[in-house]
């Protein structure tokens, strides 16, 4: 029994204090208790919602390698969406090539499986402490029949695509992603991807370009989804390349809605975008053993062919905001932008990056950087819209463990830094609004039917917190610090946080359409 909280139900409607029992998993019920034989927390002075859901999750793989997710749970979060931006786990033929589209990938923890439903079988067996549900990502689809080609797929590999992604679906992902900025996916036609998102009942994009073009990407997501008569979820919407895009991009989507297309948009809570420094690689090159890609990084001739692909890191053309993270490989220009790495090699920005990709050829998931991009008032913008909703954009981690050198900006801060700076800080969302953006509204959206909302008979997925004192620790350059101000999380019944402190349980399921 939760008693005395103030409780927020994830509908929107406004906070009224209650008590919440909870038994055998589910939310029993919500209201006034005199008295109950169950052990108590006491919730007075704080606020009691659903779990948070993370619509746009990238932890298919670290929640394999350590799956206390411990990053999420210290901030409340207690499902995950996965498979997003066309990264993921499945379906998966060449395990090497398949590596392309996976974040966090290590070859410590071996790929074993292939088929969508022996990765649900696998990530059950880790016991996550979170709930995982997961989209059908189109670049494991293209690797898996096409491979690394810069062309469109044929009719006999869309073909196998569609085989590939309705037994996928069969075998319990919600819908189908696409992340069409990356080369491994760069080359499909909008009437490829429309013909596979009909099978989906859900459609969630990373658009085509997010620099210049990006509303005219947008446009294209949206005739894709009105084509396929699916929902339609544009990821990440906000572009890199200022202010007046941000406003056209969203106003497409306005629009959109305002015709009747089931449409929104997520965002997550960075000013800067986050990658891998090879995807400024075209996919011919990336399918390249490690002995391959470095003869051609060290061919002025195979070089000269790579120039003119545009990536996600050199469509913007301002290499000052091109970033290097932290890495083992070349200490010596961490935390420094491409342009100043450059300039200090006397070399041209490319070139530069393609020798720092040579010196780590073996190791290139080590290599990461940031790419500036959004302002304040962009988030502002962004996050107050009635059709946007927060996503980490991220893997779950943990401080200590396996996982305890990696990182990924937003794992640790995101849910965190969005009800600080939404709710606390700027004063933009009401407190039930922004629970509302947490719970509800991504649980409406993906198709739950029973998580996002606090009421009798649903799932006991439960979060205590502090909301004054609810609010990120991490930084860009120090991102691996847990959230404060949460104080218990209940995962289907089972409290995993209690009292601030990881319990050790891990009641997470792998939840299947």
């Amino acid at each position: 029994m939760i008693r005395g909280g103030t409780v927020y139900d994830g509908t929107g409607s406004d906070g009224f204090v209650a008590d919440v029992g909870i038994a055998e998993g589910r939310v029993v019920l919500v209201g006034a208790v005199e008295s109950a034989d169950a052990p108590r927390l006491d919730a007075a002075g704080l606020a009691v919602a659903p779990g948070f859901i993370d619509i746009h999750s990238h932890s298919d793989y670290t929640l394999l390698i350590d799956p206390r997710a411990a990053s999420a749970i210290f901030q409340g979060v207690t499902t995950e969406v996965v498979g997003n931006c066309g990264f993921g786990c499945f379906p998966i033929r060449d395990p090497t090539l398949a590596a392309r589209a996976i974040y966090g990938y290590s070859d410590e923890l071996p790929i074993t499986w292939s088929s969508a439903g022996e990765y649900f079988e696998t990530l059950a067996a880790a016991r996550p402490a979170v709930n995982v549900l997961s989209l059908v990502p189109n670049g494991q689809l293209r690797l898996a029949t096409a491979g690394l080609v810069d062309r469109p797929a044929t009719r006999a590999e869309c073909d196998e695509m569609d085989t590939l992604l309705l037994e996928s679906l069969d075998a319990g992902a919600w819908g189908y992603s696409t992340g069409l900025e990356y080369a491994q996916e760069s080359a499909a036609t909008e009437e490829e991807i429309t013909s596979l998102a009909r099978r989906a009942p859900f459609y969630a994009t990373h658009t085509r370009r997010r620099d210049a073009g990006a509303a005219d990407a947008v446009a294209e997501a949206i005739r894709t989804g009105r084509s396929a008569g699916t929902r339609l979820q544009v990821s990440h919407l906000v572009p890199r390349n200022g202010l007046e895009e941000s406003r056209r991009c969203v106003e497409l989507v306005e629009q959109a809605h305002a015709a009747g297309d089931d449409i929104a948009f997520d965002m997550h809570t960075r000013t800067f975008g986050l990658t891998h420094l090879y995807a400024v690689l075209p996919g011919w090159a990336l399918a390249l053993m490690p002995d391959e890609l470095e003869r051609a990084l060290r061919d002025p001739a195979q070089r000269g062919a790579m120039r003119s692909h545009v990536s996600i890191l050199s469509a913007g053309g301002d290499w000052k905001r091109v970033v290097l993270l932290d890495n083992d490989l070349w200490p010596e220009y961490a935390r420094r932008d491409i342009a100043s790495i450059a300039a200090e090699r006397a070399q041209d920005p490319l070139d530069a990056v393609y020798d720092l990709l040579l010196g780590g050829v073996g190791e290139l998931h080590s290599l990461m950087a940031i790419i500036n991009a959004y302002t304040p008032q962009q988030q502002c913008e962004a996050f107050a819209h009635p059709l946007c909703m927060p996503g980490s954009d991220a893997t779950t981690l943990a401080p200590d463990g396996p996982l305890a050198s990696s990182f990924f900006h937003g794992a640790y801060t995101w849910a965190s830094w969005f009800w600080r700076f939404m709710v606390e800080e700027r004063g933009l969302l009401s407190p039930q609004d922004a629970v509302h953006r947490l719970t509800g509204m991504p649980a409406a959206r993906i198709g739950l039917q029973d998580r996002g909302f606090l009421r009798e008979g649903a799932r006991a997925d439960v979060v205590v917190f502090e909301p004054h004192g609810f609010g990120e620790r991490g930084t860009t350059f120090e991102p691996n610090l847990p959230a404060t101000g949460m104080r218990h999380v209940m995962v289907n019944g089972v409290a995993t946080l209690r009292d601030g402190q990881l319990t050790g349980e891990r009641a997470g399921r792998v939840l299947l359409r």
